[in-house]
C-alpha cells in the first residue's frame, strides 16, 4: 500500500488503541483528554429519540467514555435549515443546556440529521449509528469519529469542532508535530486531493508566503475559501498546486497518493470556531428569530472568510438542492458577519479523506482490499447470523448486517442487506439492496422491506407523472414495473406533497404482520421485475420508503440489533470454550 499509507495505518492503530482504553465507565482519561460535550444534530424529534434510545444502549454496554456529555438536538419544526443551520441551532441548544457552564468547553458537533437517501439502510437509525464492518464490539461510526479526533480536545481552546457523520479522515504526521486548535476566529484541516476532488468539496486558496513545504503538517493562512469550484476557477484563484514548483509539493507523494498526479488543490473536511466566533453565531441566529431557508456550514460560513473573499458567492445558487428566497439575503447577513475573520489552515500532507454516504462508497470500503480497510487495521468481524451450511453462500463484496439468514440463502456479489430475517430458499441477485424497518402505525408492530438496485437512484425524482419512466428501478423503468405489480401510475402512488415523485416516495413496498415474510414480499417484487413474471401488489397496503422512516419503530429494530448481539456473543463465548477446552 506504499509508506505513506503504512504510516497512516500506525498512526491510526494508536488512535483506536487510546479510544479502546477510554471506553466504558472505568477507564481513567487524562485531563482534558475528552471532548466536553459532544452533540449530535438530527432532523426532527423523531430522529433526535432514535438517537438518544441509542446512545443510551451504547453507554449501557460501555461502548463509549462515560465522563463526556453527550447532547442531542433536533432541527426546529418547519422548512429545513441545512447544516449551516443545525450548526447555529445546536450552538443555541449548548446554552440552554450548559448556560454559561459552555463558555469554556471543548464541543464536538456531529452532522448526523438527513434521511441518508444514497445509503438507505442508515436512513432508520442514523448514519452517525452505522455499522462498519470491523473491530471488537462492532465499531459504528461514532465511534470511529471519536476515535480519529483522540487527539484534539486536550489542544484546543474552548469552541466547536463541526464534522460530518459520513466521512473518516487518516492521517499521519511526524513525532514532534501535533494538531492544535488554539487561534481565534476559524481553523480548518485541508487534506492534497486531485482536482476532481476538488469540485465537490470545499477547496482553500493557500497563501503561499504562510508554507514552507517541510514535514507532514504545516499551519498556514487561507486567502480565500471556494466552494465546490470547476477546475478553471480552482485554477485561475490560484488554488492549484503543481507538483515541482510548488514549495509545499517537493516530493511526489505529496500530493495525496497519486504518483501520477502533477496537480493538487487542497480540500476542506472538519473545522474548528473558537468560542467568541460560535457566541457571534449565536448572536446572530437568535437575531434572526427563523432562519426559513437552507445554510450551508461548509459554503455559507467559510466563504465568508479570509482577505481574498468577496461577497459574489451569496448570489451563485448553482450548488444548492432548494433555493428559498430568503437564502440570498441571510448570505449576505452572515457575510457581513464574518467578513475579516482569520480562516487558519493546518496542512496534513500525508492525509487521506474518505467519503462513506453511499451504498457504494460503503461496498468499496469495507468490502475490497481498500486502502481505508488497510489504514483502519480493524480485521472483518461477524454482525449477523449465519448458518454453518454449505448451502449459504455470501458473494465477494457483499456485507450482510444485523440479519438472520437461514441455511439456504445465496447472496450475489457487491450486495447489501441490513436489519433482515432470511428463513426461506432464495438467490439474491449481484447488487441487490434490501434493508427492513420496522414500522407502527396503529397499536401493534408491522414489517416493511424496501428493496432495489445498489446502483439505484432514490434522490432522483421529476414533476411529472408522463415522466416516471425516467426513474429506474433495478434497471427497469417505473411503469414497467408498476405494470408488473399491477399498480396504477397515479397521485396516489406518491407520498410526497411537493409533486417529487421518485423512487424514495413510491408507495410500492407491501406492509407485512412478520419481519421473515416482508423480506419474502419484496424479494417476490424484485423476481417479478427481473423475471419480467407478474406479481400482484394490488392486494397489499403498500408505503414509501419516506413512510416507512415516518412511522419507523426504533424500540423495535433495537430489539433486534439486540437479540442478534447477543447470539453472536453467545456463539464466541462457545467457541472461545470449544478453543480452551481442546
Amino acid at each position: 500500500m506504499g509508506e505513506r499509507s503504512a504510516a497512516r495505518r500506525e498512526d491510526t492503530a494508536r488512535r483506536l488503541a487510546r479510544f479502546a482504553a477510554l471506553r466504558g465507565a472505568g477507564a481513567a482519561a487524562r485531563p482534558g483528554e475528552l471532548w466536553d460535550v459532544v452533540v449530535l444534530t438530527a432532523a426532527d424529534a423523531a430522529q433526535a429519540g432514535a438517537f438518544r434510545e441509542q446512545l443510551a444502549e451504547k453507554l449501557r454496554r460501555e461502548q463509549l467514555p462515560r465522563a463526556v456529555r453527550y447532547l442531542v438536538c433536533a432541527d426546529p419544526p418547519g422548512p429545513r435549515i441545512g447544516n449551516g443551520g443545525s450548526t447555529l441551532h445546536a450552538l443555541r441548544c449548548l446554552e440552554e443546556q450548559y448556560g454559561d457552564q459552555w463558555t469554556s468547553f471543548t464541543v464536538l458537533l456531529i452532522h448526523s440529521g438527513g434521511n441518508s437517501q444514497r445509503l438507505p439502510s442508515a436512513s432508520a437509525l442514523g448514519k452517525i449509528f452505522t455499522a462498519l464492518p470491523l473491530g471488537e464490539p462492532v465499531y459504528q461510526m461514532l465511534e470511529l469519529k471519536l476515535a480519529m479526533y483522540i487527539d484534539f480536545p486536550r489542544r484546543m481552546k474552548p469552541g466547536v469542532l463541526v464534522t460530518c457523520s459520513d466521512d473518516i479522515e487518516l492521517y499521519s504526521t511526524g513525532v514532534t508535530e501535533t494538531i492544535t486548535f488554539d487561534k481565534p476566529g476559524f481553523t480548518a484541516l485541508a487534506h492534497p486531493s486531485d482536482l476532481a476532488v476538488g469540485t465537490t468539496h470545499g477547496v482553500f486558496v493557500l497563501d503561499p508566503s504562510s508554507f514552507s513545504g517541510k514535514g507532514g503538517l504545516e499551519y498556514g493562512s487561507c486567502y480565500r475559501f471556494l466552494h465546490k469550484p470547476d477546475v478553471e476557477t480552482m485554477q485561475q484563484s490560484g488554488a492549484v498546486c503543481v507538483r515541482g514548483d510548488c514549495p509545499q509539493l517537493s516530493s511526489p507523494g505529496n500530493c495525496g497518493d497519486s504518483a501520477m498526479a502533477s496537480e493538487c488543490v487542497y480540500t476542506d473536511s472538519v473545522f474548528y470556531m473558537d468560542h467568541s466566533t460560535a457566541q457571534q453565531l449565536l448572536g446572530f441566529y437568535k437575531q434572526m428569530g427563523t432562519l426559513g431557508c437552507e445554510i450551508d456550514a461548509y459554503g455559507d460560513f467559510l466563504q465568508a472568510l479570509g482577505p481574498g473573499a468577496t461577497p459574489d458567492y451569496t448570489k451563485n445558487t448553482s450548488n444548492v438542492s432548494r433555493e428559498d428566497s430568503g437564502l440570498v439575503a441571510v448570505r449576505q447577513q452572515l457575510y457581513s458577519l464574518l467578513q475579516g475573520t482569520a480562516l487558519n489552515v493546518i496542512v496534513l500532507n500525508n492525509s487521506q479523506f474518505y467519503h462513506i454516504g453511499t451504498t457504494q462508497e460503503y461496498l468499496f470500503h469495507f468490502t475490497a482490499e481498500s486502502k481505508l480497510r488497510f489504514e483502519l487495521g480493524l480485521q472483518p468481524v461477524a454482525f449477523s447470523i449465519f448458518p454453518d451450511s454449505p448451502g449459504c453462500v455470501i458473494g465477494p463484496g457483499s456485507v450482510i448486517e444485523y440479519s438472520r439468514i437461514g441455511p439456504e440463502v445465496s447472496v450475489g456479489k457487491g450486495s447489501i442487506v441490513s436489519g433482515s430475517y432470511i428463513n426461506f430458499s432464495v438467490n439474491l441477485p449481484s447488487g441487490c439492496f434490501l434493508s427492513s424497518v420496522s414500522v407502527k402505525m396503529t397499536d401493534r408492530v408491522e414489517y416493511v422491506t424496501m428493496v432495489f438496485g445498489v446502483g439505484d437512484n432514490l434522490k432522483k425524482g421529476v414533476k411529472l407523472m408522463s415522466d416516471i419512466h425516467f426513474l429506474q428501478f433495478f434497471g427497469v423503468s417505473l411503469p414497467e414495473c408498476l405494470d408488473l405489480w399491477s399498480l396504477e401510475a397515479s397521485d396516489q402512488l406518491f407520498s410526497s406533497e411537493d409533486t417529487h415523485l421518485g423512487l424514495w416516495t413510491a408507495r410500492i413496498f407491501p406492509v407485512c404482520s412478520t419481519l421473515s415474510e416482508s423480506v419474502r414480499m419484496s424479494l417476490n417484487m424484485l423476481n417479478s421485475v427481473q423475471h419480467k413474471s407478474a406479481f400482484k401488489l394490488s392486494g397489499f397496503q403498500l408505503l414509501s420508503v419516506e413512510e416507512m422512516l415516518t412511522y419507523k419503530d426504533v424500540e423495535d429494530m433495537l430489539k433486534f440489533r439486540k437479540q442478534i448481539y447477543g447470539e453472536i456473543c453467545l456463539q464466541k463465548e462457545k467457541s472461545d470454550y470449544r478453543m480452551n477446552g481442546t
